[in-house]
């Protein structure tokens, strides 16, 4: 089964020392994530946007995590406004060639 990939973004209504602390504060809950095997945080300081990409083990998860209360409770934050999520295969063969973590994904997946 293909790794599954969410796509976050959003605009900011607050600093980006602000957003960063916010960030620390809610890191270990996405870390906590079941079915999450990674999270990239993403910001474009000058743009006044942030967002993520995550890699999850399956449909499952991935939809289990968009639909739960962590998700819920970034989409209403007052900081946090304009979202949108997309979701995407990940294209193993041609990822391996490109160097991206697909060894990050099958590991954790066959061991599971």
């Amino acid at each position: 089964m293909p790794a599954k990939i969410l796509q976050i973004n959003f605009r900011l209504r607050t600093s980006t020392p602000e957003y960063q602390n916010l960030c620390q504060s809610v890191a270990q809950a996405f870390a906590n994530v079941p079915g999450l095997r990674w999270k990239i945080w993403l910001l474009n300081d000058r743009g006044n946007e942030a967002g993520g990409i995550y890699l999850f083990e399956s449909d499952q998860a991935l939809n289990d995590f968009l639909f739960g209360p962590l998700a819920a409770q970034v989409e209403s934050h007052p900081a946090l406004y304009d979202f949108s999520a997309k979701t995407f295969e990940v294209m193993e063969e041609v990822t391996a060639i490109t160097r991206g973590p697909v060894w990050a994904m099958t590991a954790a997946v066959g061991s599971a």
